[in-house]
């Protein structure tokens, strides 16, 4: 039986951690109490002793700052959060963030803050759950079947993201999505009204979703039928708009803006209370209220249930059951290392004189016959990232495939794409150019702050796209990517570079991967094993002075830039001086390599370390140093074709030559 008492606590809990915590949001969690209740004691299927289990529903909770109210649910249903952790709340190192973050806390399935995203990530969690299901239900086996539950607020909904996600997941048919719009028309400003009068209702139904509107937020009853409603529909996704008033509870603050971003005030609490009839002291909470919540009992039943349905699927579909765990897991096929081996010599004893993006195409058709969990995708962009190969099956709203058309959303692809790498089960990339990162960018933010899986192909990566002009020319962009932490960047210098350049992608578990990858083709460069081999950490000798010995004169270059600076290199030894040419692919993972490594790449006893990238020359900094040279673009590019554009901006052989003498002090 639902009861206000098993909502209040929610109200109650949060309003004494926020106060005690000297800030917070308590709006939020006091309005969608009510709704909570309703979902997590009534539809909810999870097991708080098993946060993992791959057949839970997903709850996520797109407007993150009311992050008390999914710490209280977290509490009160089971999950390895305890009430001093509740205490704790947006303090160093615990366990409750000011926002809820992944691999923090248990029983939180994305990080969310940034309004939007979380729906973003929900469309990807469905997209997942329709696929896996697809690929891996049989007959009277159901092993996927579960729902996505998203919470989001007035700001979510006027984030430009939340258009881009929900206008693809209604196309696609998710019908597993189900999002709560807690409309309770008041934002940090104040009454919505001023500035947000859109029909969402009318919206949403032009995306092809089920539309369950005017529901009471605070009636049991009403939300209760809506979500069976919703889950009764079996081509939508739906959206359960909830009236609500925020700070629901509060004698003075309900309904206002002061109730949303700041405690609520000492004397407010216990107006609050007394009106909620709440008569504990703070942070008690009485056995019958934490017996009414608690899942654990039932939601190991609930597993367990499930774990003998998959066992009788294992003894039946013996290989499909071993496949399914495998991805699960996150384990790469067997003998993987040595398929990859024997492609990447492949590719050195068969040189090819292709783009980079090409390459990467070709990489791709390899990956494809061997990790049927890849998903790829692109904004749009399809035939100019070349992200499709022969196998390509593009996901729609009537099958499940291993591609996904996102249209032009740059920022919703990635988040969704987020979304997929947190469910589980797939390998996921996403690609555009690399000048729309900026459109991308917080959700690639977002995946290396969670750590988690997602490869960024990033075509057409310098002034080298020509006559498309500045607008489309990366200028700024690889050294911000450069700057996320747990990002790794990758610029390969041709299709061996590339490979590698992929397989480590792959492998990589905790945080994202970008693949820089040129329009125009660049020449594949000879390496002996050894130098394959040190490919793998970011930096390497391409080409040494003469006897090995150590260099007067560095050129560290990645890229389409590697074959200006091979004819530097070329033209200095034929100018006497003792030079290295150094690749330096991934930066990020060359500055993890060992100092004696490093050191023995970048010698400390040349006289010049020069840099050669078309892109901004600030972030090299670090490697030449205040009286190194740094070749690069520091200003926006121009429209023409690119080899006129690198000649305008002295990206020539004379040029850079020229300079350097000029480092060294010599004039001729």
């Amino acid at each position: 039986m639902l009861d206000s008492e098993f909502s209040n606590v929610i109200r109650v809990l949060s309003i004494d951690t926020i106060q005690k915590s000297k800030s917070g949001h308590p709006g939020a969690p006091m309005g969608m109490a009510d709704i909570a209740e309703v979902l997590w004691c009534k539809y909810m299927n999870h097991n708080p002793s098993n946060p993992n289990w791959i057949n839970r529903d997903r709850f996520i909770l797109s407007n993150g700052h009311s992050s008390m109210l999914i710490y209280s649910i977290l509490h009160l249903t089971g999950y390895d959060l305890s009430i001093e952790d509740i205490k704790n709340f947006r303090q160093l190192n615990s366990k409750t963030p000011g926002h809820p973050e992944y691999g923090r806390t248990p029983g939180i399935e994305a990080t969310t803050g940034p309004l939007g995203q979380g729906i973003a990530n929900a469309v990807g969690f469905a997209i997942s759950e329709k696929t896996l299901s697809a690929q891996f239900n049989k007959p009277n086996y159901k092993i996927i079947d579960h729902y996505i539950y998203v919470f989001a607020g007035d700001g979510c909904m006027m984030e430009g993201i939340s258009h881009e996600s929900c206008s693809l997941a209604g196309t696609l048919k998710l019908n597993k999505l189900i999002v709560f719009y807690d409309n309770n028309k008041i934002s940090i400003d104040g009454n919505t009204k001023g500035w947000f009068t859109d029909d969402t209702s009318k919206r949403f139904k032009s995306y092809n979703w089920n539309v369950i509107e005017n529901v009471n937020g605070h009636n049991f009853n009403e939300i209760s039928n809506a979500i069976s409603k919703a889950k009764s529909v079996n081509d939508k996704p739906s959206l359960i708009i909830c009236n609500t008033i925020i700070g629901f509870g509060s004698p003075n603050k309900s309904g206002k803006s002061e109730s949303h971003g700041a405690p609520l005030g000492e004397e407010e609490v216990i107006l609050t209370k007394k009106k909620l009839n709440w008569n504990y002291p703070p942070f008690f909470i009485p056995n019958k209220i934490y017996k009414k919540w608690n899942s654990i009992k039932i939601g190991k039943i609930k597993e367990n249930k499930w774990n003998k349905k998959f066992k009788k699927y294992q003894e039946k579909y013996p290989n499909l059951s071993n496949e399914f765990l495998r991805r699960i897991k996150g384990n790469l096929p067997n003998n993987w290392n040595n398929y990859f081996k024997k492609y990447i010599l492949k590719l050195q004893n068969f040189p090819k004189n292709i783009a980079s993006r090409q390459a990467s195409q070709k990489t791709i058709e390899f990956l494809g016959d061997i990790i049927p969990e890849y998903i790829g995708g692109s904004a749009d962009l399809s035939s100019s990232n070349l992200t499709m190969w022969s196998k390509s099956k593009p996901i729609n709203k009537y099958k499940d495939g291993n591609y996904i058309h996102y249209g032009v959303r740059e920022f919703g692809m990635t988040a969704i794409a987020n979304g997929i790498s947190l469910y589980g089960g797939f390998i996921v990339s996403t690609a555009s150019f690399l000048t729309f990162l900026d459109y991308a960018k917080n959700a690639v933010r977002m995946s290396s702050l969670m750590k988690i899986r997602q490869i960024l192909i990033y075509t057409h990566d310098s002034i080298g796209l020509g006559e498309d002009g500045p607008t489309h020319q990366p200028i700024e962009q690889l050294s911000s990517l450069r700057n996320i932490p747990n990002m790794s960047v990758w610029r390969p210098c041709d299709q061996v570079e590339t490979a590698v350049a992929w397989k480590c992608a792959i492998e990589r578990k905790n945080g994202p991967t970008a693949l820089i990858l040129s329009r125009q083709n660049l020449i594949q460069q000879n390496r002996d094993e050894k130098q394959i081999y040190n490919i793998y950490k970011g930096g390497y000798i391409l080409k040494n002075s003469h006897n090995n010995s150590d260099p007067d004169i560095i050129l560290i270059s990645t890229g389409s830039e590697i074959e200006l600076a091979s004819k530097v290199y070329n033209e200095l030894l034929i100018l006497n001086y003792k030079v290295r040419l150094v690749s330096m692919p991934s930066s990020n993972i060359f500055d993890k390599q060992s100092i004696y490594y490093k050191e023995k790449i970048l010698s400390k006893k040349s006289k010049l370390i020069v840099s050669i990238e078309a892109s901004h020359t600030n972030y090299w900094l670090k490697y030449t140093g205040l009286q190194g040279l740094r070749i690069g673009i520091d200003c926006f590019g121009e429209s023409a074709p690119a080899e006129v554009l690198f000649s305008h901006f002295n990206f020539n052989l004379k040029n850079i030559i020229k300079k350097i003498k000029l480092k060294l002090n010599i004039f001729s």
